[in-house]
């Protein structure tokens, strides 16, 4: 019998020519797995186009609400932003796939798995960090640095190959980005974005929803409830992540709610530009960190930030199945517990705007904020505060003068 290879299949043009390659090359029996994380219409017609190149399975998992619930909510709850922007919709998507593939390896024996990121990208990393945690002794084949035996340099040498094997697809060579989408967010790089001078064409780009100009010109006032961290009702009505993700991005995309354009740092060590839309995604994070504010003490706010943008590092540099992720996501966790009440904003051009908050956890105390004097705060208590809060600058300071006096 053949060895079975798994094959991370997403039906576009470079997973569409693995098929015949990776049999032709190594006789394998090719067996495609697409992950879906909500990537929508993009599933149409797979399982013909898999089974036209030649695959003998197609599998299609759906993991939409296992991706929102473990991997989207833990990142919103630590505020993970990669370089201030990212919102790692990509980052976030691949270890869930990598498991999923490796689940599927072992139920059809299989002896490796295959994926399509190129030799430049951060997918690579992410995909075989999630591999080898789960399953170090399966085979990882990537053909992109396979260069003595993957020859194909361009989208116009796939083109052909796949035309060779009597593969007919709808792809034109010279006119797309090069995208990634999923229920959190779509990607887009390529074509005019290579060069950071380039203004973005957001008319033929943006997929999701619109620019800000573009906008409505009136706002559209949104409610939230979080229960410990979680969102749980979306103007009024319970939803589960998943639906509420949905309606989110629906309601950012009208508005010009999260478009970013990022020249970011690979792990592999170059730049790249990119423009991303997270409308939902945007939102939800604004709506969390808006109640958080509310009930998280100075010092857990400052160590949380902190952690963080580490935990974002992480997860962005592929290492989600570590012991670093499961520690920093475990005082995250910790974090959540009175993350409870009700957040309330409004969408307009691109902004999110606070309409106000309310948390039976509010550790707000208007008495103690407000300029009228009251019982639990006298102000004559500053005074021996700012002394000892000030005496390591006053003392240096007088250090400082006397070594001037001596040396005049």
């Amino acid at each position: 019998m053949k060895e079975k290879v798994i094959l991370a299949y997403s039906g576009g043009l470079d997973t569409t020519a693995l098929i015949p390659w990776l049999k032709e090359t190594f006789d394998y029996e090719v067996i495609c797995c697409c992950v879906n994380c909500g990537q929508g219409a993009e599933l149409d017609g797979l399982d013909k186009r898999a089974a036209m190149s030649g695959a003998s399975k197609l599998y299609i998992e759906d993991i939409v609400d296992e991706f929102c619930d473990e991997y989207i909510m833990p990142c919103v709850q630590a505020g993970a932003v990669y370089e201030h922007k990212y919102l790692l919709g990509t980052s976030m998507a691949r270890p869930a796939i990598a498991k999923r593939l490796v689940e599927i390896a072992r139920k059809e024996g299989a002896t490796a798995i295959c994926h399509g990121a190129t030799g430049k990208g951060n997918d690579q990393i992410r995909f075989e960090l999630g591999i080898k945690a789960l399953a170090p002794d399966l085979k990882i084949i990537a053909p992109w640095r396979m260069t003595d035996v993957w020859t194909m340099q361009s989208r116009e040498d796939e083109l052909e190959f796949v035309k060779q094997h009597g593969i007919d697809l709808p792809f034109d060579a010279k006119h797309s980005y090069s995208r990634d989408r999923n229920l959190w967010h779509i990607s887009h790089e390529g074509l005019e974005l290579e060069d950071p001078a380039n203004e973005p064409n957001y008319k033929d780009l943006l997929v999701l929803g619109v620019s800000p100009e573009d906008a409505p010109d009136q706002p559209e006032y949104v409610t939230m409830t979080f229960e410990a961290g979680v969102p749980k009702t979306l103007n009024g009505k319970a939803m589960k992540v998943s639906e509420i993700i949905t309606e989110l991005n629906a309601l950012g995309g009208k508005h010009g709610i999260g478009i970013i354009d990022i020249v970011e740092n690979r792990v592999v060590g170059m730049k790249s530009r990119g423009v991303y839309e997270t409308p939902g995604g945007t939102i939800l994070m604004e709506a969390h960190d808006q109640l958080e504010e509310l009930i998280l003490d100075r010092e857990t706010m400052e160590t949380k930030k902190k952690l963080g943008s580490q935990f974002a590092q992480v997860v962005y540099e592929g290492k989600w199945f570590t012991p670093l992720r499961e520690a920093i996501q475990a005082f995250v966790e910790s974090t959540q517990k009175y993350v409870t009440g009700e957040v309330k904003f409004k969408l307009y051009k691109g902004n999110i705007i606070k309409a106000g908050t309310t948390s039976p956890y509010s550790l707000y105390n208007e008495s103690l904020a407000s300029f009228t004097t009251g019982d639990m705060y006298d102000h004559h208590d500053a005074d021996g505060f700012i002394t000892l809060f000030g005496l390591p600058l006053k003392v240096r300071a007088l250090m400082m003068q006397e070594v001037k006096n001596n040396n005049k």
